[in-house]
């Protein structure tokens, strides 16, 4: 009879495949649920009735307004909000309130989003055994970035070296990202970016579509995890049907999505369904992977299995990558700096002279590693201008059999493997812009050159 041991172990197995397949960091997208799991945080409903509760301006049960908005929070957001000025304007309840919100210009729910702040400002994570080890294993998992829908700043304690973006930031910065926590809700570090009113999610739905076009790109490469929604949450239908238009069945199945889901009545004889159909409108359906359990532990475990981003400077990662894509994107096409064009075609047609350009000194330190071996499998096709890892494969194959240099056979200027778990021949492979070069060359047919250190044998160390 199939058990939970043997679920664990068959979902072990299938995240660990993805990432392989993938070989890059998990993103996560996390819900109100994981505040209420790690700091007592309420969901939205709760807030709200906290919420009114604290103002004596609001004069019924939460139920009321629950009901007579046939349960859009949206609306009562904003009737609550309404009453909040009313009260905050009052002579009882100016004097709890900052005086700097009572200067002209101020938001109407500029009261309640201070409220709403000061709420959650309080939460602190729970220290338990159990907790502990749980976010002990998240953050060895080093995801490469989170999306999250809280206002609180519970994910910037547990992840200190990200880099936090609010609100309509997240609009603004670059693509190429890692290491950051996008707050796409707002954050009570600035409660005037709050999306809790009617007119908030108005705004919030028109520039979704941007949103949803700056994230699909993470969530088509990336595996992603969604922690703290029920699965019929409207922020996961809407990120599940911006995704289902990239394929075309009716009903599928997204492979590299999972859905993570507490049930404490798990036990030894449980075997809980490993896929979730919902329906995401306009008659389609999609399947996404879904993990039941009454411990995270052991899911972050399996989502980390391929490497962490051990000694690895965020800050100066993202600095160096903003500052590419400023070279490439202004500098060299408005002339603002000087290229050398005949020095930099030598350094990239040698494979050492390239890798020194870039600095890499040591192939045994993990944060020069991930510096000047930035791209995946997947990330290496799409530099070489192909669809899928398998087309760079076949040329990483075309380079062994035409010279003899199996360039994924060992650590070098072109390729490293990271080594991961216990597992022997585990790992993530990580290609260099030297690798890009030569590929480039190879799919186009032109002449290229190996360093001759790396031929081995009788292989012809010529021009090929």
């Amino acid at each position: 009879m199939p058990n939970y041991a043997q679920y664990q172990q068959e979902m072990t197995v299938d995240i660990a495949n993805i990432l392989k397949t993938a070989q890059c960091q998990p993103i996560l997208f996390v819900g109100s649920g994981f505040s209420r799991r790690y700091a007592n945080g309420p969901s939205w409903e709760i807030l709200l009735t906290e919420l009114a509760a604290n103002c004596p301006f609001i004069d019924k049960d939460f139920a009321y307004y629950k009901q007579k908005y046939d349960g859009d929070l949206c609306k009562v957001g904003s009737v609550f909000a309404e009453q909040y000025f009313e009260w905050a304007w009052s002579p009882a309840g100016k004097k709890n309130f900052p005086p700097h919100l009572f200067a002209a210009g101020v938001p109407r729910d500029a009261y309640i989003k201070h409220a709403a702040a000061d709420k959650l400002g309080s939460l602190a994570i729970s220290d338990t055994d159990a907790l502990n080890a749980e976010l002990s294993a998240l953050k060895a998992m080093g995801p490469h970035a989170i999306i999250t829908t809280n206002y609180d700043t519970l994910l910037e304690q547990i992840f200190p070296k990200y880099e936090v973006v609010v609100g309509q930031n997240v609009f603004r910065t670059s693509p190429l990202v890692i290491g950051e926590i996008f707050k796409i809700h707002g954050s009570i570090s600035d409660p005037g970016s709050l999306v809790l009113t009617q007119d908030d999610y108005c705004v919030f739905e028109e520039d979704k579509k941007y949103l949803s076009a700056k994230l699909l790109t993470y969530f088509a490469e990336h595996p992603l995890l969604f922690v703290g929604y029920s699965a019929s949450d409207a922020n996961i239908r809407n990120v599940l049907h911006d995704m289902s238009r990239m394929f075309k069945p009716s009903t599928l199945l997204i492979p590299n999505i999972y859905i993570l889901q507490w049930d404490e009545m798990q036990n030894d004889q449980s075997y809980p369904p490993r896929e979730h159909v919902l329906e995401v409108g306009h008659d389609v359906n999609v399947r996404i992977k879904s993990i039941t359990a009454n411990s995270y532990e052991w899911v972050y475990k399996a989502f980390g299995s391929g490497g962490a981003m051990e000694k690895v400077d965020l800050k100066a990662l993202r600095s160096l990558m903003a500052r590419m894509v400023n070279l490439i994107r202004t500098d060299i096409p408005t002339k603002n700096v000087q290229i050398n064009y005949e020095a930099l075609e030598q350094a990239i047609s040698d494979g050492d002279s390239f890798a020194n350009l870039f600095g890499v000194t040591n192939l045994n330190d993990p944060a020069a590693v991930n510096a000047n071996h930035p791209y995946t499998s997947s990330m290496l096709a799409k530099k070489v201008g192909l669809k899928h890892w398998t087309g760079s494969n076949q040329l990483i194959n075309r380079v062994e059999k035409e010279t003899g240099f199996d360039m994924k056979a060992s650590d070098n200027v072109f390729h490293v493997r990271i080594k991961s778990g216990e597992a022997e021949g585990s790992g993530v492979r990580k290609y260099s812009d030297a690798a890009v070069a030569l590929l480039n060359k190879v799919k186009n047919g032109e002449i290229y050159t190996l360093p001759t250190h790396l031929l081995s044998g009788a292989a012809n160390a010529e021009a090929v």
